[in-house]
């Protein structure tokens, strides 16, 4: 008998590269670290605050009020307007992951249910939704601006497994930040962690794999 019912996936990080590398390349040309850059544009990611990126992805905000909330709050504490739309656009040069859509083809075809779990704005919807072919690969899309609350939030995931109809300990979920996977643990999700590289991409599926085979466990 199947051990899991439900495979659920982020968006960026895992069909495209990931929006914490882009924010560490554009950090190292300003002599910043990792953690400072990722924590002045996107607020710490492992909660759920008022930061204005936050507010944008729970659709509270709209793009520009965002963008100049941050660039004002970047440079008062570190003397560098950060604009967050640097980073994304920094994203389009590793394009869609065609091996990942065809994982999900599998996992799909093999009866599993799908549903995709985005931390976005209402801004950028035009340009993600078409990257992918949505209603073939996904039971469900769950973006966060639409529904009001995002990763780490519990509710998010609760909601994408009720609409699913299926229990948190028959679910696994692949995301590239490490805080996500761990709030989708505590409900008893099971959490694949993806890396910034295309191996680490890789090795995740690989992982992946192995859970759903029954053959991994944390």
């Amino acid at each position: 008998m199947r051990t899991y019912d439900a495979v659920l996936f982020d968006y960026g990080g895992i069909f495209t590269d990931s929006p914490f590398a882009a924010a560490k390349a554009l950090g190292a040309e300003y002599g910043l670290g990792f953690e400072e850059t990722s924590r002045l544009v996107f607020g710490p990611y492992d909660e759920d605050t008022d930061h204005p990126w936050h507010q944008l992805e729970r659709g509270e905000m709209g793009l520009e009020q965002a963008r100049s909330s941050i660039r004002s709050l970047s440079e008062e504490a570190s003397g560098l307007a950060l604009d967050p739309v640097d980073v994304l656009t920094r994203l389009g040069d590793g394009g869609i992951r065609e091996f990942m859509i065809d994982k999900v083809r599998a996992v799909r075809a093999a009866g599993y249910k799908t549903a995709l779990i985005t931390n976005n704005a209402r801004e950028f919807r035009a340009l993600w939704e078409p990257t992918l072919p949505l209603e073939e690969l996904f039971v469900e899309v769950v973006d966060s601006s639409e529904v009001g609350f995002r990763k780490p939030d519990p509710r998010i995931f609760e909601l994408t497994l009720e609409r699913l109809a299926v229990d948190p300990t028959r679910a696994v979920f692949l995301d590239d930040y490490r805080g996500n996977v761990l709030a989708a643990e505590k409900l008893g999700i099971t959490g694949v962690l993806v890396g910034h590289e295309i191996a680490d991409a890789h090795d995740a599926l690989t992982e992946l794999d192995a859970v759903l085979a029954g053959r991994y466990r944390r």
